[in-house]
């Protein structure tokens, strides 16, 4: 694989990892854009691009990025369902939970009440 396409894909990996997990401020931004313009490249390049290559969409990655973030939230007690979903920006509570259990299986409120609060590595994600 091109070294160019090699280092953009990591670029677009690092700028939604830092945007959904090392950032505080509240995810109010469309990802594409934000996307296109952090890495000056047209987002459907980068789409088709990151797609061919990783064998699954940005989106996905998005998601599943956010649902191990609201793990995190889920896990550490601070932030209630409501507060989670509008610091994640979704649309509504329904929305995050059909969401959290299409990834995990578990609705939220299930996954809080395991005892075994396993996480995956982003490494692995």
């Amino acid at each position: 694989m091109d070294d160019k396409r090699a280092v953009l894909i990591e670029k677009i990996k690092n700028a939604i990892i830092e945007m959904v997990h090392h950032s505080d401020a509240v995810i109010k931004v469309n990802f594409s854009n934000y996307l296109s313009e952090k890495l000056s490249h047209d987002y459907t390049y980068m789409s088709n691009l990151f797609s061919e290559v990783q064998g699954t969409t940005i989106e996905q990655f998005i998601i599943a990025h956010k649902i191990e973030r609201i793990k995190e939230f889920i896990i550490y007690g601070e932030l209630n369902i409501t507060e989670i979903a509008w610091k994640m920006n979704y649309s509504s509570v329904a929305h995050l939970s059909n969401q959290f259990k299409k990834m995990t299986g578990l609705s939220p409120s299930h996954f809080k009440k395991l005892k075994d609060k396993r996480r995956s590595p982003l490494e692995e994600i």
